[in-house]
């Protein structure tokens, strides 16, 4: 029996078209071979951006069932009024879309909407975050910025069970690397300097993601994205980890096996 997941992403950069398809490269290669895509959910309609219709495009050449609804378009006076409400109903609208597919998991791959707690009670959902457990909440931007500010000496990645409570579901997969040591030494030392004239605060503003700290962190840790979750959907696909049956009291360190 095949373990069935939808896939849920904005469609927003190359990053999101990569991951689909390396993931469905190993499906169709045999390493994921219990697994199948059932659906890709997008919250971009055709037309909405360059970006997100190269995506639509993909999922279509891949043959995957696709089902766009846009965010952006429904009931934006709401959304402006009542993000929390407009976020139920939204989320109603897209179980009302997906129901007749009978998944055992939810991707979120690239998907730039909070999903809500009815979302969370009918699907088993699953997050990439780029940080290891107990590690900086909040976007990739901000937890970059947050390693840099605490001086940090080591970072990871991991994904999550995804709770209604942002970032804060059990995590079920994770790997780390050091911040220390060749050549994260001089670019610390740098940041060093640079702390010295001016705030990180400024340095955000000025610099942003050019900034080579930054910019290096962000490379190291996008090396390990993409590894960590064939490990992950391969644990899943073959019960090593089952959310049904709650085996996923201890993440699992992936460490040993994504080596750069």
């Amino acid at each position: 029996m095949k373990y069935r997941i939808g896939w849920f992403s904005t469609g927003r950069d190359k990053a999101a078209r990569d991951l689909l398809e390396t993931v469905y490269k190993h499906i169709q290669g045999g390493r994921l071979q219990k697994m199948e895509i059932s659906f890709v959910f997008s919250n971009r309609a055709p037309g909405e951006s360059k970006e997100s219709d190269k995506f639509l495009e993909l999922v279509r050449s891949l043959r995957i069932p696709l089902i766009t609804f846009s965010s952006r378009k429904f009931k934006t006076a709401l959304r402006e009024k009542d993000i929390k409400e407009w976020r139920k109903i939204y989320d109603e609208e897209v179980i009302k879309r997906i129901s007749k597919f009978k998944v055992n998991l939810i991707m979120l791959a690239g998907y730039m909407l909070i999903v809500g707690e009815k979302m969370c009670k009918n699907y088993f959902l699953i997050n990439l975050h780029p940080s290891f457990p107990g590690g900086p909440k909040g976007t990739w931007q901000e937890v970059m910025w947050k390693l840099i500010e605490n001086k940090a000496e080591e970072t990871g990645v991991m994904i999550h069970l995804v709770t209604p409570k942002l970032d804060a579901g059990p995590p079920l997969t994770y790997c780390t690397f050091s911040l220390k040591g060749g050549k994260f030494n001089s670019l610390w030392e740098k940041m060093e300097e640079k702390l010295k004239k001016m705030s990180l605060r400024e340095i955000q503003r000025e610099e942003g993601e050019r900034e080579p700290l930054f910019r290096e962190i962000r490379r190291e840790e996008l090396k390990r994205e993409f590894p960590l979750i064939i490990y992950t959907l391969e644990a899943l696909s073959k019960g090593i980890i089952n959310l049904e049956k709650r085996f996923f009291t201890k993440p699992l360190c992936f460490n040993d096996k994504i080596k750069i």
